[in-house]
């Protein structure tokens, strides 16, 4: 068992305190995640009833992933005002065990591989019977926990040490980085990484050492392009989706014919054309298509805005927080939130490779959804002991 150091005392006796009085939850942020919540849902009725219309699967009808999505974001809801009112500070306690959960999870993948699902020559589902969840989800948030808690503990002069800033981010990082190849799911390994880097990058490490794992990230990265078919098929295709467009070039082709074909005011909600079973995931990955071909420039315009808005305002709590641990928090959620939107629309756009990456509170996935729900809550519990303004004399 490790030994208590005096920063760990100093930090349990911050938690065991009375809570600091409470402010009022920060009202632009609720409006901005049901704004989103309630295009996404609109969004992903016209982008799913097709593919429910012509579903071979008993019981799905036009409505089905509407509804299951809808149940979901109920819930989840639930969840975001619970974890609201919940002492985010005493999260501290689950950073351990939700960092050891989360890798145990991953590694069931070959202790336990009955229990996932494989779909397009990827396995990143866990079957749990009345629903499907990705466990990186998990991993994602336990990342985020235990590192804004990691940070914290240390302190700014032991963050800018290699031992304590670098290191542990390293080994961490290493054992989720195989586990999620065997997955083969690229996208998750970036986002975990890069919200990883940008906690330990606020938690006082060395910009040097960060430069360095950065280039060692880009280095990795490239070998797994060049030694993965699939990987490099997916980089040439990028450059020329029409160049094997009835092959592996499909994804990004529809895509782009999507969003070219909305124009600046859209076809119309439900209205589009390349959903007709044309557009592949055109209820999941590649639902922002969808909504630029229906919505239009115009639309897609203000949910681009309504998400910037979002992240810009997380970031705002995150720089009022009380303490170390509810910045880094509130920082690191965001940054979740901000890396995944930056890749599903680079990928829809052909800015970025064709990739497994979903669109924050559009994409379908109700636990997913469930846990972004549930994040959020964390974000306004660190608002309610947000720092006050200064009046201006």
């Amino acid at each position: 068992m490790m030994k208590e150091t005096a920063a760990d005392r100093k930090y349990s006796r911050e938690i065991e305190e009375k809570p600091k009085r409470t402010v009022g939850i920060d009202e632009p942020f609720v409006v901005l995640i049901l704004l989103l919540l309630l295009i996404g849902l609109v969004c992903l009725y016209s982008a799913s009833y097709v593919v429910g219309y012509y579903s071979t699967d008993p019981g799905v009808t036009s409505a089905t992933y509407v509804k299951k999505q809808g149940l979901f974001a109920i819930m989840g809801l639930g969840a975001m005002f619970l974890a609201s009112r919940f002492d985010y500070r005493k999260l501290h306690y689950f950073a351990v065990p939700l960092m050891i959960g989360s890798t145990l999870l991953l590694s069931t993948i070959k202790i336990i591989p009955g229990i996932w699902i494989t779909s397009n020559d990827a396995t990143r589902w866990i079957n749990l019977g009345f629903t499907t969840f990705q466990p990186s989800e998990i991993t994602k948030f336990a990342f985020i926990l235990f590192f804004s808690s990691w940070a914290t503990i240390q302190g700014p002069k032991k963050m800018r040490t290699f031992k304590y800033g670098i290191l542990p981010f390293l080994g961490i990082m290493g054992v989720t980085a195989l586990m999620l190849y065997w997955e083969k799911h690229l996208s998750a390994t970036v986002t975990i990484a890069g919200i990883g880097a940008v906690i330990i990058f606020l938690g006082g490490a060395n910009m040097l050492y960060l430069f360095g794992l950065g280039g060692i990230g880009i280095i990795g990265l490239v070998w797994y392009i060049v030694n993965h078919p699939y990987a490099m098929t997916r980089i040439k295709v990028w450059f020329d989706p029409f160049s094997d467009f009835r092959g592996k070039g499909w994804q990004g082709s529809q895509s782009l014919l999507s969003i070219a074909s909305g124009g600046i005011w859209g076809l119309g909600l439900g209205q589009g054309r390349q959903k007709q079973l044309y557009l592949p995931e055109p209820a999941n990955d590649f639902i922002f298509s969808v909504a630029c071909e229906e919505l239009g420039f115009i639309g897609a315009f203000i949910i681009i805005v309504l998400f910037a808005a979002l992240i810009l305002r997380g970031y705002y709590i995150a720089s009022k927080a009380p303490d170390r641990f509810g910045m880094l928090l509130a920082a690191g959620i965001t940054t979740q939130v901000a890396i995944q939107t930056i890749f599903n629309m680079g990928v829809v756009s052909g800015l970025l490779p064709v990739t497994g990456a979903s669109l924050p509170f559009f994409s379908y996935g109700g636990t997913s959804l469930m846990m972004l729900l549930g994040e959020m809550g964390i974000v306004l519990s660190v608002s309610r002991r947000r720092r006050p303004e200064k009046k201006e004399k």
